[in-house]
Protein backbone atom coordinates (compact mmCIF):
# COMPACT_ATOMS: atom_id res chain seq x y z
CA UNK A 1 0.00 0.00 0.00
CA UNK A 2 1.36 3.36 -0.71
CA UNK A 3 0.38 4.81 2.75
CA UNK A 4 2.59 1.99 4.31
CA UNK A 5 5.25 2.68 2.25
CA UNK A 6 5.23 6.81 2.99
CA UNK A 7 5.30 5.29 6.53
CA UNK A 8 8.30 2.37 6.34
CA UNK A 9 9.92 5.80 4.66
CA UNK A 10 9.19 7.89 7.34
CA UNK A 11 8.18 10.42 5.25
CA UNK A 12 4.58 10.88 6.73
CA UNK A 13 3.46 14.41 7.69
CA UNK A 14 2.68 15.70 10.96
CA UNK A 15 -1.24 15.77 10.68
CA UNK A 16 -0.75 12.02 9.37
CA UNK A 17 0.78 10.84 12.70
CA UNK A 18 -2.14 9.95 14.60
CA UNK A 19 -3.57 7.56 11.22
CA UNK A 20 -0.51 5.98 11.26
CA UNK A 21 -0.41 5.07 15.06
CA UNK A 22 -4.02 4.11 13.69
CA UNK A 23 -2.16 1.81 10.60
CA UNK A 24 0.35 0.15 12.80
CA UNK A 25 -2.01 -1.01 15.53
CA UNK A 26 -3.55 1.49 17.37
CA UNK A 27 -7.11 0.00 16.81
CA UNK A 28 -10.27 0.52 14.76
CA UNK A 29 -12.64 -0.87 16.47
CA UNK A 30 -12.18 -0.97 19.91
CA UNK A 31 -14.55 -2.06 23.00
CA UNK A 32 -15.28 0.47 25.35
CA UNK A 33 -17.55 0.36 28.13
CA UNK A 34 -20.72 1.48 25.48
CA UNK A 35 -19.78 -1.02 23.58
CA UNK A 36 -18.15 -0.80 20.05
CA UNK A 37 -16.17 1.69 18.49
CA UNK A 38 -16.29 3.18 14.42
CA UNK A 39 -13.85 5.41 13.59
CA UNK A 40 -14.80 7.72 10.33
CA UNK A 41 -12.69 10.33 9.10
CA UNK A 42 -13.01 12.59 6.46
CA UNK A 43 -11.32 15.63 4.91
CA UNK A 44 -14.25 18.09 5.08
CA UNK A 45 -15.14 21.12 7.47
CA UNK A 46 -17.45 20.57 10.43
CA UNK A 47 -19.95 22.97 9.08
CA UNK A 48 -20.34 20.85 5.64
CA UNK A 49 -23.97 19.05 5.10
CA UNK A 50 -22.07 15.96 5.23
CA UNK A 51 -19.97 15.91 8.58
CA UNK A 52 -23.69 17.27 10.17
CA UNK A 53 -24.72 14.30 8.46
CA UNK A 54 -22.32 12.05 10.03
CA UNK A 55 -22.71 13.34 13.34
CA UNK A 56 -27.05 12.15 12.36
CA UNK A 57 -25.50 8.37 11.35
CA UNK A 58 -23.49 8.59 14.77
CA UNK A 59 -26.38 9.33 17.10
CA UNK A 60 -29.02 7.39 14.99
CA UNK A 61 -26.70 4.16 15.48
CA UNK A 62 -25.82 4.41 19.15
CA UNK A 63 -29.52 4.87 19.50
CA UNK A 64 -30.56 1.70 17.04
CA UNK A 65 -27.99 0.03 18.69
CA UNK A 66 -28.74 0.52 22.18
CA UNK A 67 -25.37 1.81 22.77
CA UNK A 68 -23.85 -1.26 21.15
CA UNK A 69 -22.07 0.28 18.51
CA UNK A 70 -20.84 3.90 18.54
CA UNK A 71 -18.72 6.42 16.59
CA UNK A 72 -16.19 8.70 16.47
CA UNK A 73 -15.52 11.23 13.69
CA UNK A 74 -12.50 12.80 12.91
CA UNK A 75 -12.98 15.97 10.24
CA UNK A 76 -10.89 18.27 8.49
CA UNK A 77 -8.31 15.57 7.47
CA UNK A 78 -7.11 14.85 10.60
CA UNK A 79 -6.16 11.60 9.83
CA UNK A 80 -4.90 12.06 6.16
CA UNK A 81 -6.51 13.60 2.73
CA UNK A 82 -9.32 11.95 1.26
CA UNK A 83 -7.14 9.37 -0.61
CA UNK A 84 -5.27 8.34 2.47
CA UNK A 85 -8.73 8.04 4.35
CA UNK A 86 -9.31 5.43 1.15
CA UNK A 87 -5.80 3.48 2.24
CA UNK A 88 -6.85 3.03 5.67
CA UNK A 89 -10.48 1.95 5.27
CA UNK A 90 -8.84 -1.25 3.02
CA UNK A 91 -6.05 -2.06 5.47
CA UNK A 92 -8.86 -2.05 8.05
CA UNK A 93 -7.29 0.24 10.06
CA UNK A 94 -10.07 2.65 9.50
CA UNK A 95 -13.57 1.84 9.80
CA UNK A 96 -15.48 4.52 7.69
CA UNK A 97 -14.83 7.46 5.51
CA UNK A 98 -16.44 10.16 2.87
CA UNK A 99 -15.51 10.05 -0.45
CA UNK A 100 -16.53 11.18 -4.03
CA UNK A 101 -17.59 8.80 -6.72
CA UNK A 102 -14.92 10.55 -8.90
CA UNK A 103 -12.52 9.80 -6.42
CA UNK A 104 -13.34 6.34 -6.56
CA UNK A 105 -13.10 5.77 -10.37
CA UNK A 106 -9.73 3.85 -9.84
CA UNK A 107 -10.98 1.38 -7.79
CA UNK A 108 -14.09 0.54 -9.61
CA UNK A 109 -14.75 2.01 -12.76
CA UNK A 110 -18.32 1.47 -13.11
CA UNK A 111 -17.75 4.91 -10.85
CA UNK A 112 -16.92 6.63 -14.04
CA UNK A 113 -20.39 6.91 -15.18
CA UNK A 114 -21.16 9.49 -12.63
CA UNK A 115 -19.15 11.77 -14.37
CA UNK A 116 -21.30 11.85 -18.02
CA UNK A 117 -22.53 14.99 -18.08
CA UNK A 118 -26.03 15.46 -17.97
CA UNK A 119 -26.51 12.07 -17.07
CA UNK A 120 -29.28 13.28 -14.98
CA UNK A 121 -32.34 15.49 -15.97
CA UNK A 122 -33.32 16.63 -12.34
CA UNK A 123 -32.36 16.38 -8.70
CA UNK A 124 -35.75 14.31 -8.39
CA UNK A 125 -34.06 11.43 -11.02
CA UNK A 126 -30.46 12.17 -9.00
CA UNK A 127 -32.16 10.79 -5.75
CA UNK A 128 -34.37 8.46 -7.08
CA UNK A 129 -31.33 6.63 -8.37
CA UNK A 130 -30.39 7.28 -5.05
CA UNK A 131 -32.70 4.74 -3.76
CA UNK A 132 -33.17 2.86 -6.57
CA UNK A 133 -32.51 -1.02 -7.00
CA UNK A 134 -30.39 0.08 -9.18
CA UNK A 135 -28.26 2.61 -7.21
CA UNK A 136 -27.90 -0.04 -4.17
CA UNK A 137 -26.18 -2.48 -6.83
CA UNK A 138 -23.60 0.02 -7.54
CA UNK A 139 -22.53 0.70 -4.42
CA UNK A 140 -20.89 -2.51 -4.22
CA UNK A 141 -19.01 -2.50 -7.32
CA UNK A 142 -15.91 -1.31 -4.99
CA UNK A 143 -16.09 -4.57 -2.58
CA UNK A 144 -13.10 -6.51 -4.72
CA UNK A 145 -11.20 -2.83 -3.84
CA UNK A 146 -12.19 -3.72 -0.08
CA UNK A 147 -14.29 -0.59 -0.17
CA UNK A 148 -18.19 -1.14 0.37
CA UNK A 149 -21.12 1.95 -0.71
CA UNK A 150 -23.37 2.24 2.04
CA UNK A 151 -25.28 5.77 1.05
CA UNK A 152 -24.94 7.93 -1.68
CA UNK A 153 -24.49 11.87 -0.15
CA UNK A 154 -26.12 14.42 -2.53
CA UNK A 155 -22.80 16.76 -3.89
CA UNK A 156 -25.09 18.63 -6.20
CA UNK A 157 -24.33 19.84 -9.27
CA UNK A 158 -21.40 21.21 -10.88
CA UNK A 159 -21.42 24.71 -12.99
CA UNK A 160 -18.45 27.10 -13.92
CA UNK A 161 -17.36 29.80 -12.73
CA UNK A 162 -15.14 32.34 -14.30
CA UNK A 163 -13.10 35.64 -13.65
CA UNK A 164 -13.58 37.31 -16.96
CA UNK A 165 -16.94 36.79 -18.37
CA UNK A 166 -20.24 35.05 -17.88
CA UNK A 167 -20.51 31.32 -19.60
CA UNK A 168 -23.53 31.34 -21.89
CA UNK A 169 -22.56 28.63 -24.10
CA UNK A 170 -19.77 26.21 -24.53
CA UNK A 171 -18.11 29.11 -26.89
CA UNK A 172 -17.20 30.79 -24.22
CA UNK A 173 -14.90 28.04 -22.79
CA UNK A 174 -13.37 27.89 -25.96
CA UNK A 175 -9.62 27.72 -24.66
CA UNK A 176 -10.07 28.64 -21.18
CA UNK A 177 -8.37 26.74 -18.44
CA UNK A 178 -10.51 24.89 -16.51
CA UNK A 179 -9.55 23.19 -13.32
CA UNK A 180 -11.01 19.99 -13.06
CA UNK A 181 -10.69 17.03 -10.49
CA UNK A 182 -8.21 14.55 -11.51
CA UNK A 183 -10.72 11.90 -13.28
CA UNK A 184 -10.56 11.15 -16.50
CA UNK A 185 -14.51 11.61 -17.18
CA UNK A 186 -13.71 14.90 -15.60
CA UNK A 187 -11.31 15.33 -18.58
CA UNK A 188 -13.18 14.24 -21.18
CA UNK A 189 -15.94 16.19 -20.54
CA UNK A 190 -14.32 19.64 -19.94
CA UNK A 191 -12.58 18.84 -23.35
CA UNK A 192 -15.74 17.88 -25.41
CA UNK A 193 -17.20 21.42 -24.17
CA UNK A 194 -14.13 22.49 -25.94
CA UNK A 195 -12.04 23.89 -22.85
CA UNK A 196 -8.28 22.61 -21.90
CA UNK A 197 -8.77 20.69 -18.50
CA UNK A 198 -6.82 21.32 -15.89
CA UNK A 199 -6.66 18.95 -12.78
CA UNK A 200 -5.45 20.68 -9.61
CA UNK A 201 -5.68 19.73 -6.28
CA UNK A 202 -8.65 21.40 -4.06
CA UNK A 203 -6.68 22.98 -1.73
CA UNK A 204 -4.42 24.67 -4.26
CA UNK A 205 -6.97 26.07 -6.22
CA UNK A 206 -7.31 29.48 -4.70
CA UNK A 207 -3.85 30.15 -5.31
CA UNK A 208 -4.03 29.28 -8.88
CA UNK A 209 -6.85 31.18 -10.09
CA UNK A 210 -5.44 34.28 -8.32
CA UNK A 211 -2.31 33.78 -10.21
CA UNK A 212 -3.69 32.33 -13.67
CA UNK A 213 -2.59 29.72 -13.75
CA UNK A 214 -6.27 28.49 -14.44
CA UNK A 215 -9.14 30.61 -15.59
CA UNK A 216 -12.22 29.03 -14.02
CA UNK A 217 -13.30 26.04 -12.07
CA UNK A 218 -16.64 24.19 -11.28
CA UNK A 219 -18.52 22.90 -8.60
CA UNK A 220 -21.67 23.28 -6.37
CA UNK A 221 -22.60 26.96 -4.49
CA UNK A 222 -22.01 25.55 -1.16
CA UNK A 223 -18.24 25.05 -2.12
CA UNK A 224 -17.85 28.27 -4.47
CA UNK A 225 -19.14 29.74 -1.10
CA UNK A 226 -16.89 28.45 1.27
CA UNK A 227 -13.67 28.14 -0.38
CA UNK A 228 -13.84 31.43 -1.03
CA UNK A 229 -13.20 30.92 -4.41
CA UNK A 230 -15.99 33.84 -5.67
CA UNK A 231 -13.06 36.50 -4.31
CA UNK A 232 -11.04 35.88 -7.75
CA UNK A 233 -13.93 34.61 -9.85
CA UNK A 234 -16.89 36.76 -10.02
CA UNK A 235 -18.83 34.99 -12.46
CA UNK A 236 -21.02 31.91 -12.09
CA UNK A 237 -23.16 29.94 -14.79
CA UNK A 238 -25.27 27.18 -13.16
CA UNK A 239 -25.19 25.36 -16.36
CA UNK A 240 -25.11 22.16 -14.06
CA UNK A 241 -22.99 19.87 -16.10
CA UNK A 242 -22.42 17.15 -13.54
CA UNK A 243 -23.97 15.68 -10.81
CA UNK A 244 -21.46 13.56 -9.51
CA UNK A 245 -22.38 11.74 -5.69
CA UNK A 246 -20.46 11.33 -2.62
CA UNK A 247 -20.59 7.84 -0.93
CA UNK A 248 -20.64 6.86 2.22
CA UNK A 249 -18.23 4.17 2.75
CA UNK A 250 -17.32 1.47 4.80
CA UNK A 251 -13.73 -1.09 4.58
CA UNK A 252 -14.69 -4.63 3.50
CA UNK A 253 -12.54 -5.31 6.53
CA UNK A 254 -14.33 -3.72 9.10
CA UNK A 255 -17.46 -5.02 7.39
CA UNK A 256 -16.15 -8.69 7.40
CA UNK A 257 -15.79 -8.16 11.06
CA UNK A 258 -19.19 -7.25 11.89
CA UNK A 259 -22.40 -9.64 12.66
CA UNK A 260 -25.52 -9.70 10.85
CA UNK A 261 -27.03 -7.48 13.26
CA UNK A 262 -24.72 -4.87 13.83
CA UNK A 263 -24.72 -5.00 9.36
CA UNK A 264 -27.89 -4.34 9.95
CA UNK A 265 -27.97 -1.82 12.74
CA UNK A 266 -25.50 0.45 9.96
CA UNK A 267 -27.14 0.05 7.10
CA UNK A 268 -30.18 1.47 8.40
CA UNK A 269 -28.45 4.52 9.96
CA UNK A 270 -26.58 4.75 6.72
CA UNK A 271 -29.92 5.76 5.39
CA UNK A 272 -31.48 7.52 7.30
CA UNK A 273 -28.47 9.89 7.90
CA UNK A 274 -28.22 10.00 4.10
CA UNK A 275 -32.14 10.96 4.20
CA UNK A 276 -31.35 13.59 6.56
CA UNK A 277 -28.50 14.80 4.32
CA UNK A 278 -30.42 15.22 1.22
CA UNK A 279 -32.43 18.01 3.03
CA UNK A 280 -29.71 19.52 4.29
CA UNK A 281 -27.80 20.27 0.58
CA UNK A 282 -31.29 21.30 -0.68
CA UNK A 283 -31.18 24.07 2.02
CA UNK A 284 -26.93 24.64 2.06
CA UNK A 285 -27.43 25.02 -1.83
CA UNK A 286 -30.11 27.79 -1.36
CA UNK A 287 -28.56 29.81 1.39
CA UNK A 288 -25.52 29.62 -0.98
CA UNK A 289 -27.16 30.99 -4.09
CA UNK A 290 -28.37 33.60 -1.74
CA UNK A 291 -25.13 34.81 -0.39
CA UNK A 292 -23.05 34.48 -2.93
CA UNK A 293 -25.49 36.82 -4.80
CA UNK A 294 -25.58 39.50 -1.78
CA UNK A 295 -21.58 39.50 -2.18
CA UNK A 296 -22.20 40.84 -5.40
CA UNK A 297 -21.38 37.54 -7.45
CA UNK A 298 -23.35 37.29 -11.07
CA UNK A 299 -25.31 34.11 -10.98
CA UNK A 300 -26.21 33.28 -14.72
CA UNK A 301 -28.72 30.35 -15.62
CA UNK A 302 -27.77 29.38 -18.85
CA UNK A 303 -29.80 27.42 -21.54
CA UNK A 304 -28.77 24.10 -20.98
CA UNK A 305 -29.35 22.76 -24.25
CA UNK A 306 -26.51 23.59 -25.90
CA UNK A 307 -24.23 22.23 -23.37
CA UNK A 308 -25.59 18.81 -23.65
CA UNK A 309 -25.64 18.97 -27.29
CA UNK A 310 -21.64 19.59 -27.22
CA UNK A 311 -21.11 16.25 -25.03
CA UNK A 312 -22.92 13.77 -27.38
CA UNK A 313 -19.84 12.43 -28.67
CA UNK A 314 -18.59 11.59 -25.51
CA UNK A 315 -21.45 9.29 -25.22
CA UNK A 316 -21.22 7.81 -28.01
CA UNK A 317 -17.42 6.84 -27.26
CA UNK A 318 -18.53 5.63 -24.21
CA UNK A 319 -20.73 3.62 -25.68
CA UNK A 320 -18.13 2.16 -28.02
CA UNK A 321 -15.46 1.73 -25.41
CA UNK A 322 -17.50 0.22 -22.58
CA UNK A 323 -20.16 -1.00 -23.49
CA UNK A 324 -20.91 -3.14 -20.34
CA UNK A 325 -20.80 0.45 -18.33
CA UNK A 326 -22.79 1.74 -20.85
CA UNK A 327 -25.56 -0.25 -20.17
CA UNK A 328 -25.83 0.94 -16.71
CA UNK A 329 -25.85 4.35 -17.85
CA UNK A 330 -29.32 3.54 -19.94
CA UNK A 331 -31.17 1.93 -16.67
CA UNK A 332 -29.97 5.43 -15.19
CA UNK A 333 -31.31 7.46 -18.02
CA UNK A 334 -34.69 4.93 -18.08
CA UNK A 335 -35.16 5.75 -14.36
Amino acid sequence: MHLIHKIQRGLLSGRLLLGAAILLGFGCRPDSETGRVLRIAHPLDTAHPNHKALSFFAKDLAQRSDGELDAVIYPSSQLGNAREALELLQVGSLDMTIASTASIEGFAPTFRVFGLPYLFRDRAHRLGLFRSETGRGLLESAVEKRLRGLAYLDAGSRSFYTKDAVVRSPADLKGKKIRVMNSPMAIAAMRALGASPTPIAWGELYTALQQGVVDAAENNPPSLLTSRHYEITPFFSLDEHTSIPDLLLIGEPTWQRLSAQEREWIEASARAAAEYQYDLWARAVAESLAELQDAGITVHRPDKAPFSDAVQPLYTSFREASPKLFEIVESIRQL
